[in-house]
């Protein structure tokens, strides 16, 4: 086997970050995934679990793996509270091999129910000071490297927020989208509850986890597939469905636009916008693996909170449209 380590711009700042990566030493396999033995393992992936709803909650208490050998990557939106975060993700962790998890909106809202009252980064930092106590992986921590069917590919949780610049058809600026959106009353809550302490703004934010994030994406080996798993898409072509399109200003960032293409991506595991589908793009897999409010998934065909199958791959390149159990797209605030 070979070792190989990076050292990234984010491992000076949290004392983690680079990739880490396991690699055999025949030739590296393409993304078409072949047939693989029972009890091989699974990438699975899962979002917006929202367990603040006893019916979700309660997804959470019945999922299992397939295998003993399940990876589970979480993209965000498991709740509100640090406690609930514990919870789930402590739960999780004891029944997959290794868990992922990103950040959601809702992780960052400093919530007047959440008896954590911090801020913005700060909140941030308490959270993957929390996963590192569980032993789940964060977008701080040197990515892994799934070597199991359909392996090896980098594993990059990441962590980016959105910048606004997913504007309203006709508006040029952030200031002119929210007052459409405020004028529409399609407002999402973080405007009053996620807060960008230290940062100025959101956006700049937004900015700052950009620039570490692509410093620390370019300097994933080459030869090996980068399975980005974040909150929101890196392409605005999942917005399309969108029943209030102004709600993408609240769902990523123009910057990423062509990171699917820049950085060998295999496949984009997303959340936040609870239309649970796979889309392709430019000949990459983008996969929504959102559970979504009980009011939403109660409508889907299929039964809830089922996890979602990265790697080995469920689709083919010729899929264009939606997995089974595609909701409407709503553009609800979240």
């Amino acid at each position: 086997m070979l070792r190989i380590h990076v050292p990234s711009a984010e491992a000076r700042l949290y004392g983690g970050g680079g990739v880490c990566c396991c690699v055999g030493t025949g030739f590296l396999r393409g993304w078409r995934v072949r047939p693989t033995d029972s009890g091989a393992g699974n990438l699975l992936a899962i979002s917006d679990l929202h367990i603040g709803y006893a019916e979700n909650r309660a997804l959470v208490e019945n999922m299992r793996p397939e295998t003993d050998r399940d990876w589970l990557l979480v993209a965000g939106d498991v709740s509100e509270t640090v406690d609930d975060v514990r919870w789930a993700l402590e739960t999780l962790r004891d029944r997959f091999e290794k868990v992922v998890w990103v950040p959601g909106n809702h992780e960052l809202w400093t919530h007047p129910k959440d008896p954590v009252q911090l801020r913005g980064v700060a909140r941030y930092e308490h959270l993957v000071s929390l996963c590192r106590e569980l032993g789940v992986l964060t977008p701080e921590d040197p990515y892994p490297v799934w070597e199991g069917p359909g392996g090896p590919a980098v594993i990059a949780p990441l962590f980016l927020l959105y910048d606004y610049t997913f504007l309203p058809q006709g508006c040029a600026t952030k200031e002119e989208g929210l007052a459409y959106a405020h004028g529409t009353g399609i407002v999402c809550t973080d405007e009053h509850l996620l807060h960008p302490d230290p940062y100025p703004s959101r956006e700049a934010w937004c900015r700052a986890r950009v620039a570490e994030t692509e410093r620390r994406l370019a300097e994933v080996p080459e030869g090996l597939p980068v399975i980005p798993v974040n909150h929101y898409p890196l392409d605005r072509h999942p917005m399309d469905v969108l029943w209030h399109p102004e709600f993408a200003m609240w769902c990523g960032t123009a910057a990423t636009a062509d990171w699917h293409r820049r950085f060998r991506v295999e496949t984009m595991v997303y959340g936040h916008l609870h239309i649970p589908r796979t889309t392709w793009h430019e000949g990459v897999r983008f996969e929504e693996v959102s559970v979504g409010y009980p009011r939403e998934w109660r409508k889907r065909p299929g039964p809830p909170g089922t996890l979602r199958r990265i790697l080995p791959m469920e689709v083919e390149a010729g899929d264009g449209g939606a997995a089974s159990g595609v909701g409407g797209g709503r553009g609800e605030p979240r």
